[in-house]
């Protein structure tokens, strides 16, 4: 299984938001770090298919990005995502499984073990409107996993969220890793740094600045951060000279 990125570039008039970002990733959890801005969310909207690139390619397995089998293959949660507060938490995936195609019988089933694996069992018959916000954001997990997907990817998932909650997050993305193309973006360093065998994605002004595994030896993963972007700086600053 593997999703290649290759020349990947986004430009709105004058700029330019995506700037030829190369990838290949494979099962496990890979977290795009990067401050507002950076090019984040315009990188994943291309990915999953929203938004078309302005040049380069995205594959998984040799399917196109524009494709049905491609996009059948995929699971997003957006930074944003829209729930239906008066439907309780069966309903709305129960919904969900109906407008991406699976049986009455098929969707009644995965509802029930995704709403498990999520810990929202207990709150299934509730409507979504009583959930807190970590209770939504597993919601939000659940239906992207209705289609069974190979790639899995989240915005911003954990944005708003307290730390037990972050935990929780972080330890059943952890799980997905293992099975699935994980794609994380996230500006909240905690959020990848303690899942093993992770990989860190670095974004800034639209470049990929920093690609490479997380073994935890190096130092302080946010004073890495920090570091990169300012090498990122000053190359740009001896570039302009």
């Amino acid at each position: 299984m593997e999703l290649i990125i290759d020349r990947v570039s986004k430009q709105y008039k004058n700029k330019i938001a995506v700037d030829r970002i190369c990838l290949q990733l494979q099962k496990g959890v890979h977290g795009l770090l990067g401050a507002n801005g950076a090019g984040k969310t315009t990188l994943m909207r291309m990915v999953c298919g929203i938004l078309k690139p302005t040049g380069g390619t995205i594959t998984l397995d040799g399917l196109d990005v524009s494709s049905e089998e491609y996009r059948a293959r995929i699971g997003y949660l957006p930074q944003d995502f829209g729930y239906y507060p008066d439907f309780t938490g069966m309903d709305f995936l129960l919904y969900m499984a109906a407008l991406k195609g699976l049986t009455r019988a098929d969707a009644k089933r995965k509802a029930g073990e995704l709403l498990e694996l999520v810990s929202l069992q207990d709150a299934a018959k509730k409507k979504v409107k009583t959930y807190s916000g970590g209770m939504k954001q597993r919601l939000g997990i659940a239906q992207a996993l209705l289609n069974e997907p190979d790639l899995l990817v989240l915005d911003e998932p954990t944005a708003g969220l307290d730390p037990k909650e972050r935990v929780r997050f972080r330890n059943l993305i952890a799980g997905l890793g293992k099975d699935n193309i994980v794609l994380l973006s996230t500006h909240i360093v905690s959020d990848i740094e303690h899942i093993e065998d992770s990989e860190i994605l670095m974004m800034k002004s639209g470049t990929l600045i920093y690609h490479d595994k997380w073994d935890g030896t190096k130092e302080d993963l946010e004073a890495f951060y920090l570091e990169q972007f300012e090498e990122a700086d000053q190359e740009k600053e001896e570039q302009n000279a």
